[in-house]
């Protein structure tokens, strides 16, 4: 939570001056009783008509400064809430791609974006609410009863009982909703995932006529959400007519007991007019006191779900030294490399070594979950290895900074992943000053020459994920995304399996031919995509198996071989 408070520095100018207005305002709201006493015991007991009409004149007065110093407190609390909300979404934002993908991994994208659109809104609201009631409840309540114990000590009595009840309540329902709201968001992040999951698996999920059952599985998780939010709001939904009770028991008691001190003459009737009144601001104040603490107990729960994000750090730490591509000699090397995913029992990777030199290419072949997207992310420092040594320009990966090393190395995704934006865009999201002329090269290597054909060409308007396009020309797009960078080491992993054989030989025969001084690692489920490669790996179950040309793993290599002859039987 203490990391939350910093966010509010910038802002308290606001944070002093909204509650300021608002005590003004409760200040104005307090002298109010006190004018109708005087009305009733001077203007309506002598029939003063002119002092009524003053008096009357005075309360509006005070109703209009009121008003004023309300709204003024109004756009202190949002100015200072909202702004707050803002900065606090960058810097989670930010954060959250400061973390390293075992983190990410962790969280899950679903509870990263619901912590940051509800949990940062209701953040947001209980700073709003805060500046607004927080300092004007107490007052209030603290100034009504200061009145009360003037204009009668004993009458008053009937209130410091009262409020002990009241507290314990409050304190009640705050010790029971809290943990309550935080199991609604992490019920309300489950659905999130699970939406995301079907949005993302449509297709599949028709093609196996599923609807049916994931309707039925989202219907069980929203009903769950909606017998824990129903129970978090009965035990919120008691303070206000409890509090009602209560406080208004108090004034059926000040009205009995009052009536006895107006027959004895220690009190007047504008006296116990003001004391109804100022029971009556009392018990307003406190049902506002008790929606503040639903409020800020929401608030509370999302604060620490945000706060918990922005206290976690990445566990992969930031090198120091900027990459420098050597004339020759190593590039990349692996040197016993091993590594398994965070919780996971089993290695995904298990004592790789190689070694490739500037210009070659690097092949890796395998059947599912052999590890070869795996090793692909140990390349690009999306993970760090467990076990053993990756060394890039012969130095230990661990040493460079991260900016500075995805500039050397590109990445193509094993699914294409393009942004709502033109092509331009996309293409600029591997080098900002990038030329038409180095965009045109990178499209004409990726073999995406229908950017030319479209009807905007570069400016043409790609929707969420590049729905508009089909699957092997989003491949080739991300292709020339990556090229566009002018990388040093070039991963595509298993990137051309849209391409029909033709562009897939097409663009292998550009890379060579173009890319002569750019290092190339190729995943692939095609053997004959690899044929020409200067290294391939055959991984199984996250082993080496086999390494060397495909002509001398058609030697030694069991498992390579019966890959690629029942491909060519097969005509894959």
């Amino acid at each position: 939570m203490q990391k939350l408070l910093k966010f509010l520095k910038p802002y308290r100018l606001e944070l002093i001056l909204g509650p300021c207005f608002k005590l003004l305002e409760a200040v104005f709201e307090l002298i109010v009783p006190v004018v109708m006493a005087k009305i009733i015991d001077n203007g309506i007991a002598n029939r003063d008509e002119t002092y009524i009409l003053k008096m009357c004149g005075l309360i509006v007065l005070l109703g209009v400064c009121g008003l004023c110093f309300a709204l003024t407190c109004q756009y202190f609390a949002a100015r200072c809430a909202f702004r707050y909300g803002t900065d606090l979404r960058k810097a989670l934002y930010h954060h959250i791609n400061q973390l390293s993908e075992t983190e990410i991994d962790k969280f899950g994208t679903a509870t990263l974006i619901n912590r940051i659109t509800n949990d940062v809104t209701a953040s947001q609201s209980g700073v709003n609410m805060f500046i607004r009631l927080a300092s004007r409840a107490p007052f209030l309540v603290i100034g009504a009863v200061v009145m009360v114990l003037i204009i009668d000590a004993e009458l008053a009595l009937i209130f410091l009982i009262i409020a002990p009840i009241v507290a314990f309540l409050l304190y009640f329902v705050m010790q029971k909703t809290i943990p309550l709201y935080t199991q609604n968001q992490k019920k309300l992040d489950a659905i999130g995932r699970h939406t995301g999951e079907n949005l993302d698996g449509i297709r599949v999920i028709r093609a196996f006529a599923r609807q049916k059952q994931e309707v039925k599985n989202f219907q069980k998780e929203c009903a769950e959400l909606e017998q824990s939010m129903i129970h978090a709001g009965k035990i919120s939904a008691v303070l206000n007519p409890l509090t009602f009770m209560i406080m208004n028991l108090g004034i059926v008691a000040v009205l009995w007991f009052g009536g006895v001190h107006i027959d004895t003459g220690r009190l007047s009737q504008g006296d116990l007019t003001a004391f109804t009144n100022y029971m009556t601001q009392i018990l307003l104040a406190m049902i506002a006191l008790a929606n503040l603490i639903v409020i800020l107990t929401k608030a509370q729960a999302s604060s620490l779900r945000v706060a918990e994000i922005l206290e976690t750090h990445s566990s992969m730490q930031d090198g120091t030294e900027i990459p420098e591509v050597p004339e020759s000699g190593e590039i990349l090397a692996f040197q016993n490399v091993s590594f398994s995913y965070a919780g996971a029992g089993d290695k995904a990777l298990e004592h790789i070594s190689f070694t490739l030199k500037k210009g070659q290419t690097l092949g890796i072949i395998g059947g599912t979950g052999s590890g070869k997207s795996t090793l692909a992310s140990l390349i690009s420092r999306s993970y760090d290895a467990t076990e053993g040594e990756v060394r890039i320009f012969g130095k230990n990966i661990k040493k460079y900074q991260l900016k500075a090393l995805h500039r050397k190395v590109g990445t193509v995704p094993q699914k294409a992943v393009l942004f709502t934006g033109t092509v331009r865009e996309n293409l600029k999201l591997s080098d900002e000053n990038i030329s038409e002329s180095a965009m045109q090269k990178a499209l004409r290597i990726a073999q995406a020459g229908f950017v030319s054909s479209l009807q905007y060409q570069l400016d043409t308007h790609l929707v969420q994920g590049g729905r508009n396009l089909s699957g092997g020309q989003k491949q080739r797009l991300t292709i020339a995304r990556a090229l566009a960078g002018n990388p040093d080491i070039l991963i595509l992993d298993d990137s051309m399996s849209a391409l029909d054989y033709a562009t897939d030989l097409k663009l292998r025969q550009a890379l060579e031919t173009e890319c002569q001084d750019m290092t190339k690692i190729i995943i692939s489920q095609r053997a004959t995509s690899l044929l020409h490669a200067d290294l391939i790996l055959v991984l199984d179950d996250g082993i080496c198996i086999g390494q060397g040309t495909h002509e001398s793993l058609m030697q030694s290599c069991e498992v390579y071989r019966e890959i690629y002859h029942s491909q060519m039987q097969s005509g894959v």
